[in-house]
Parts: structure tokens; sequence; C-alpha cells
């Protein structure tokens, strides 16, 4: 047993794409060994700027012999599938044998030597790597089948134990040398194998491991900062980009003019981060600090005073610009940036933002003289809409679009509006992803609730609906952000606020093109069983958007660990698209069909609706008893009496673990009722009023969930 190293040596690797990869490199290169039945022990990645690398551990030196079977056409097959089975397995019609007049093929392959595999998989790797992007290069490009890269492809190291591997792909033939730092040493290294090449190349001032890169780079940062009183801002994404940077990571601290620290902290910190790669520091009140880390990608002799010198300098013109449209966007009162609105389209088919925004204006105002929005200012909702997107004509977030809503807040604050009103502005895109902070603040509601309804009415409306992978609108996250707004205390039917902002697009050209285009085929198909008949286009896109909202969430509540059968239990029910009760249905019958009386209530319904699906009962029909019912029959009818009016009045007040509860009494009744009672009875009279009596708990169960969609 021996361990297999293999480096490919390119120019730079954009770091976006190393950690990918390298998982590439171990997945591609394990799999193709598989197909020789080579399996190594454990395989170790690794991936700096330069150089994509892993080491196989405990790879034997030869393949076993293996033996495969191949079933073949059956001996009554023409000729002509027989022959094409023989070329298929390189063997003769005698060395096939016949099975109950089918043909097969034992095919005995011989053990190789396993740098003879290595020699045929590290190519066919290469050739299929997959790139987000890559290129071809010198006099080969001219034609398509040369190789692609990332970059170009320079080196190719291939070591067995300590033998090398014989590998050639477009004139680059494997070797035992490899490449040190760039600067610190840029000349061959030799590489002995597995065993010495991470401390080989440490020697030569590259760290191999991306993870101890990282390690590095945060342990220093770290350091470096406490040494002057500060933190850094943690962040994991800019720690991973430095270490694909850098081959030999050097934190530096360096600082800027605190003057500059008046312009607004997400400001400095995107241009500390996205421009210039620095991590962010706090000061010790929890504060921004006048200063930044880098990361050096040299041991300079100087300690790294010139580097930090220099892009200090750099820094330094970034941070003036910003202070610049800082102070120039301020120049204009949000009034009339929004003015310029009417020069941005939206969507070729929905308008300008202009458009836009006046619909969710007056959506927003809706929301909260509806009282769908509670203790929100109506007036404040609406201009707070109405200057929601102004600061997307800014000087400030033209150069930083994440800032868009942020900016909107401070120049809102600045010109001495109410905190409610900046608040909302600089609120209203959220939330944006999951784990992203929901508004809680009544205006900020109204307007991030309206913004996102339009935007759903608007494009289901022109018929933009996601499907499949595509969602180009972004629909699925803003259906999701718009649910998560109720369900923080919002009360109201989706069905009508849904329909409100379909309303407010109907008058859209594109919509009304839509609008006769529905009503048309409508028409056409007036004979015909067809969804669209007797529901007007409007209403139609408001079932659509009804339908979205609750796919999504189920999808959500999987993911958040829900049982989607228990899901389906709930939303299979209908009719009901209040988002908190929904919820609090679907958690109520989770921690009810948990316990005892939960799993046992659902047997005895399954085989109540089993019988009443075989019988073809549909529906619970009153009969009076004309005889006198068994003990077990007649306690069942009681705690029917008893339990379904108790559960309706618990949903009406929305107090679903008490239905729940008084669903629970009819557990032993029922457990009883089978034990001793013959449904099927040969009396009609019993075998009509007991089908009845179990149409009944099927029924009293459908006012809580529909138990039919629930396993077990």
């Amino acid at each position: 047993m021996t361990d297999f190293l293999l480096e490919l040596r390119c120019e730079e690797i954009p770091a976006r794409m190393q950690l990918k990869a390298s998982e590439d490199l171990a997945r591609l290169f394990t799999e193709e060994l598989a197909k020789a039945g080579l399996k190594p022990e454990s395989i170790d990645s690794f991936v700096t700027p330069r150089r994509l690398a892993l080491v196989a551990r405990n790879l034997p030196l030869e393949t076993a012999a293996v033996s495969e079977e191949f079933k073949g056409p059956r001996t009554s097959a023409p000729v002509q599938a027989l022959e094409g089975f023989l070329r298929k397995t390189g063997l003769t019609q005698d060395q096939l044998e016949d099975r109950d007049g089918v043909w097969f093929a034992v095919v005995n392959k011989p053990g190789r030597a396993t740098a003879q595999v290595l020699a045929e998989a590290v190519p066919t790797v290469i050739r299929a790597f997959p790139w987000p992007k890559s290129m071809r290069w010198g006099a080969a490009s001219q034609t398509t089948e040369s190789l692609r890269w990332v970059r170009p492809l320079q080196g190719i190291v291939a070591i067995l134990g300590e033998e090398l591997v014989d590998i050639e792909i477009e004139g680059i033939r494997s070797g035992y040398a490899t490449l040190g730092h760039r600067f610190h040493h840029p000349g061959e290294i030799t590489i002995g194998g597995a065993h010495d090449y991470a401390e080989k190349l440490r020697a030569c001032h590259v760290i191999v491991s991306h993870q101890e890169r990282q390690s590095i780079i945060e342990a220093r940062a770290a350091e470096a900062a406490a040494a002057h009183g500060y933190t850094v801002i943690e962040d994991k994404g800019l720690v991973a980009e430095n270490a694909g940077l850098t081959e030999w990571p050097v934190p530096l601290l360096g600082d800027f003019d605190p003057a500059f620290l008046e312009v607004p902290p997400e400001v400095i910190q995107l241009t500390l981060r996205i421009n210039q790669k620095y991590f962010v520091l706090r000061d010790a009140s929890g504060k921004l600090a006048p200063a930044f880390i880098c990361t050096a990608n040299i041991e300079a002799k100087d300690g790294g005073a010139a580097i930090v010198a220099g892009n200090r300098k750099v820094l330094a013109a970034r941070l003036s610009d910003a202070r610049f449209f800082w102070e120039q966007d301020r120049k204009t009162k949000l009034e009339d940036h929004a003015k310029k609105l009417e020069r941005i389209t939206f969507h070729q088919k929905l308008g300008t933002v202009a458009d836009k925004v006046e619909r969710v204006a007056k959506l927003a105002r809706w929301l909260v003289e509806e009282g769908i929005v509670n203790g929100a200012n109506a007036d404040e909702a609406e201009k707070a809409a109405r200057l929601a997107k102004a600061d997307l004509v800014t000087e400030m977030v033209g150069e930083f679009p994440e800032l868009q809503g942020v900016m909107g807040g401070y120049y809102a604050r600045m010109e001495g509006l109410s905190d409610a009103v900046a608040d909302a502005i600089r609120d209203h895109y959220k939330p944006v992803g999951h784990g992203d902070q929901v508004p809680t603040a009544p205006v900020s509601m109204a307007v991030s609730l309206a913004d996102k309804l339009d935007s759903l009415a608007g494009f289901f409306a022109i018929e933009q609906a996601p499907t499949g992978s595509k969602d180009p609108f972004a629909l699925r996250r803003a259906v999701i952000a718009e649910a998560a707004i109720f369900q923080s205390g919002l009360r109201a039917s989706q069905s009508r606020v849904m329909q409100e902002a379909v309303d407010s697009v109907r008058l859209l050209p594109s919509v009304q093109e839509n609008e006769q285009a529905y009503e048309a085929a409508a028409g056409a198909y007036a004979n015909l069983e067809n969804r669209i008949l007797g529901m007007s286009y409007s209403q139609h896109v408001v079932t659509e958007l009804v339908s979205f909202l609750i796919d999504r969430l189920k999808v959500q509540q999987k993911e958040a660990g829900v049982r989607h059968d228990l899901i389906d239990a709930v939303f299979a029910l209908g009719g009901e698209d209040d988002l908190v009760r929904l919820l609090a249905r679907v958690t109520a019958l989770q921690s009810f069909i948990a316990t005892d009386d939960g799993a046992n209530l659902l047997a005895g319904y399954k085989r109540a609706a089993n019988i009443l699906k075989k019988e073809g009962v549909e529906t619970a029909e009153k009969v009076e008893l004309t005889y006198a019912p068994e003990q077990a029959e007649a306690d069942l009818i009681a705690a029917l009496d008893a339990a379904e009016p108790r559960a309706a009045a618990a949903v009406t007040a929305e107090d679903f673990e008490g239905a729940m509860a008084a669903l629970a009494t009819l557990r032993a009744p029922i457990d009883a009722f089978f034990e001793s009672v013959t449904v099927n009875d040969a009396d009609p009279a019993k075998r009509s009023a007991r089908l009845a009596l179990l149409a009944r708990v099927r029924d009293a169960v459908h006012a809580v969930a529909d138990f039919s969609k629930i396993t077990g």
C-alpha cells in the first residue's frame, strides 16, 4: 500500500472557485479510480491560488482481478443481436453460458498496475473538469478540441510512492518539480512524494491547506487588532476569500483618517470589504474603528510598513469618493430624487419604478386603513412608500447597490422625517432571505408587505410566475418574505390582500390583454368543465397566487423539520388562507400525533375511513335509530355528541391544542366500538346507522385536519 500525490499547477485560480474545484478534483478522481476497482483509504485535498492538489492514501500497487457478468439476448433472438452482444463483451459464442434460454457472459479482468490506472485516470479527470469558467491558450487553442482549464495549465506532479507516474496532456508532461512562492521562492522544488509535499512547499513559503491559511488569517488578524484595542468584525466569507488570494498570508493592520467616520458605517464597511477585501474593526465601545486589516502575500522585510502605506493611500481615495457621494446626495431631497424614478423601467409590462411606487403607496395605505397592519399611521405608510425607492438614483447606491434602502433611511433622517418613515424606507426590502430580520415596526411592515404584494401580483398577472428552477424575479423569495411578515402577527385572508394587489395592476395594458385573452378562452370553452368558468381573470390570478404561497409554505415547513404528511393533512382541508391559523394547526397536529392518543385515534380513523370508502359513503347523513344500540355504539354516540361541539368551539377560538384534546376523547370509544360492534350488520337499519356513525367520526376529525393524508 502506498500514497499517490497529484498536483495540477496553473496561473491564478479565482478565489471564489477554489474550494469547489478542490472538492471536484477529489470527487472526479475517486470516481475514475472506482471504475478500475480502486478505492483509496482517504483523500486529502489542497488548493492555493496557483495549484490544485490531492493525496490519495493507501492505494495498492495493483488492482485486484475482477469478474463481471453481463446479461445478453435470448438464445432465440436474431443472430444480429447475438453478434452485437459478442462485440460488446469481446467474447466468442462458445464462451457464453445458456441459462434458461438467455445468453450470459462472464468477463474476467486481470489485475493491473495502479500506476497504469492512474496514468489513464488523471488526463480523463483534467479534461472533464467542471470549471464554471475556463479558457484555451497558446497555439493549441486554435482548435475546439484543445484542453480547457480555468487558467493556463503549467505543470503536473504525479508520484505514486516515490515513483513518477508518466502522464502527458497537451504537451505538459508530469514530473517531480513544482514551484514555491512567487516572490520568496520562485525557483523549482523537487518533490519526493506525498510524504514531503506539504512540508517542502511550506519551507518555500507556500501553505497548501486552504483551511490552515484561513486559521492563520483569523488568528493573526485578531492578534493585530487586539494589540490596538480593537476587535475584528467576524466575516467568514472574507476570511475564505483572503485565503484564496494568498499562499503565505500575513495580516497587517493599518488606519485611516477618523474624519471619514462621518460617512454611514455601512458605506465604510462595504468600501473596506467589497472594494479592498479588508477586514473591518470595532473599537472598545463597539463603534466602527478608523482602522483596517489587509492580508499581504509576503513576509515583508520592513514588517509590512510599505504595504500598509500603499493600502492606506488607496483606501483614502475610495473613502474620499464615498464621502463626496454622501455630501452630494444630501443636497437633493428624497422627494426630488423620487421624481427621477420615471426614467427607470421596472419591467416593460409593469411600467416604471415610479409606477410601482404609486401602486405600493396606495396598497400600504390600504393595509393600514383596513386594520391588517395595526398601530401604523396611514399617512406615514404612504409617505414612506413614495420615498422608499428614491435612493436608487443616488450616487451612493449607484456605487454600492447593496445599500439600497439603507441610504434612503439615512437621507430621510437627515431631512428630518420621522423615525417611522426613515425606518420603513430602510427596511422595506426585508426580509431578503432565510434568517434575515423581519420588519416589526407597523409602518415598516406595511411598506415592506405592499412592495412584495405588488411584485407578486404584477408578475403573476403578466404570466411571469416561476417555472421549474427558473425564478428570474425572485418571486419565491418574495412570497416567503410576505408570509414571514404575516407570521410575525398580522391576521388577514391571503385571498383578500392578494385581490387588492391584483386589482391595483388590472388597468395596466399588458394585464388588460391577458384578461381579454382569458375571457375569450372562457367563452370558447363555455360548454366544457374548464377551471376558468365562472371566475374572472383577477380571481384566477389570486387563486394562482394563493396556491403558490401555500406550495412555498409547504416547502418551508418541510425544511424546518415538519413532517410533510402533517403539512398536507392541514393544507388539504382547503378554504383556509390565514397563515397564522394554518401554521398553528400544523404545530398542534404535530404535537398531537406524537402522543399515544393521537397515534391510536389515527388508527381508528383510518379503519373507519377505509370502511366508508369501501361502502362508498361520501357524507355523514343523520340517521334516526330504530333499534336499541349496543353499549359501545351508544358510548361512541355520546362521545361524539360531547366532542364535536367542543372541537368546533376550540377551532373557532383558534385553540387547536384544545380541538385535538377534544378529539382525543374519541380514542377509547372508537377502539371499543370496533372491538364489539359489527358495522356491516345483516340488519340494513343497523348497517346504515353504524356507517353514518363512522362518517360522523371522520367528519369530526376533518374539522381539524385531513387524517387520510397522514402516514402510519
